[in-house]
């Protein structure tokens, strides 16, 4: 517990500092934690007993977050095309050496640890995008909070029990309603826009931290490992830590960038 609290007060305000400085900084968060997901990723990969490419997918890695930094926005989706056509090509040419399992897990593995969790980046960016990453990243907090606290009290449903014994109904309910009041006390005390679009995000948000945290769970029971890494004493690795603001941030990105348009 003590070293959880420690790894906490010492992660927290260093992500939460480099996320508000954004430009060169918030470039150097997503550079190593993607890195280091991608890392994690291909480890438990291995505890599966899939051959993981490493090299290449820290190539392709590279090239996106090239493109990525420097604004191309167009070849970001030709990056994604490339790998696609790599991984399908190679599982043509070298089946059945390469398997289909084999290629989806290296094709996942970039999708999962790179595109998604950079577009923590690409949020930070947007107009106003320090206060929607910050709420992003409060409401997935309050999120996991919530469900921790009400489903340790009031729990009684299993909620996925063959994938996370202790999660419950109650606990995600709670993760709700306690997302729900973060995100309006942010509408009170900044506003911008109308406190249902907040309530909206609120929903999103907790819904998608949820499942984010169960997929990763899945992951880890599917081969057999109780952290992705350890990295972060108490906590485990960087997908231990980012495994629900992975699947939140790319949906109030698109979102936000609909609404917009």
């Amino acid at each position: 517990m003590l070293k959880r609290t420690l790894s906490a007060l010492i992660g927290a305000p260093l992500f939460l500092g480099l996320t508000y400085l954004g430009g060169p900084y918030i470039a150097l968060l997503v550079t190593v934690l993607t890195l280091l997901a991608l890392w994690e990723f291909m480890k438990i990969g291995e505890h599966l007993g899939m051959r993981t490419w490493y090299k290449q997918t820290t190539i392709v890695t590279v090239v996106w977050l090239i493109n990525l930094f420097i604004g191309s926005k167009e070849w970001l989706f030709s990056s994604v095309v490339f790998w696609l056509l790599l991984v399908l090509g190679r599982l043509a040419l070298n089946y059945p050496k390469t398997s289909l399992a084999e290629a989806a897990y290296n094709l996942l593995a970039f999708l999962y640890t790179v595109v998604l969790l950079s577009h923590l980046y690409l949020l930070r960016q947007l107009p106003r995008g320090l206060e929607l990453t910050f709420l992003t990243i409060f409401l997935v907090w309050a999120t996991d909070t919530g469900a921790y606290l009400i489903g340790r009290q009031f729990g009684r449903h299993l909620l996925a029990p063959q994938v996370s014994p202790k999660k419950t109904v109650e606990g995600s309910i709670g993760g709700l309603m306690l997302s729900i009041v973060v995100a309006m006390v942010f509408w009170n005390q900044i506003g911008g826009t109308s406190w249902v679009t907040y309530l909206i995000l609120a929903i999103i948000i907790a819904i998608s931290a949820q499942i984010g945290d169960l997929f990763e769970s899945a992951l880890k029971r599917s081969a057999g490992v109780k952290d992705s890494g350890t990295l972060i004493p108490g906590h485990g690795g960087i997908l231990d830590r980012f495994d629900s603001l992975i699947f939140a941030i790319p949906l109030v990105y698109y979102g936000v960038t609909m609404i917009v348009r």
